[in-house]
């Protein structure tokens, strides 16, 4: 079985087997961007990498590797994706329980007639 990076590397193509906007198509450019990690990326590169990656399976013309290879990576992106949230939400969380403790001892400290 073979990985996802060994699978693009054997057809020889970045993800989608054309160089993207502003890069020479070279195995430097494709390297650079096959080693960004999806770790690395913020909520925001994710998202638009990952709508780009969508566009270019819905305009077709790709081989099965390559749409493989696509599939992969937005899999990948749509992961990292759904940790930034998955953060995000419990941050809001622990703020949100936070201020309802806040609250709850503040009713408490009223009811027992103590100052605020």
């Amino acid at each position: 079985m073979t990985t996802k990076a060994e699978g693009r590397t054997a057809a020889g193509t970045a993800r989608d087997g054309s160089p993207r906007d502003g890069e020479a198509g070279s195995a430097e450019g494709t390297s650079q961007a096959e080693l960004a990690t999806a770790d690395a990326l913020s909520y925001e590169q994710a998202r638009a990498e990952l709508v780009e990656v969508v566009q270019r399976l819905e305009s077709g013309g790709s081989t099965l590797e390559e749409s493989l290879a696509l599939w992969e990576r937005g899999e990948e992106l749509a992961g990292v994706c759904r940790a930034w949230l998955d953060g995000a939400r419990a941050r809001l969380d622990a703020v949100l329980e936070e201020e309802a403790d806040d609250a709850e001892e503040e009713d408490d400290d009223a009811e027992d007639g103590e100052p605020g």
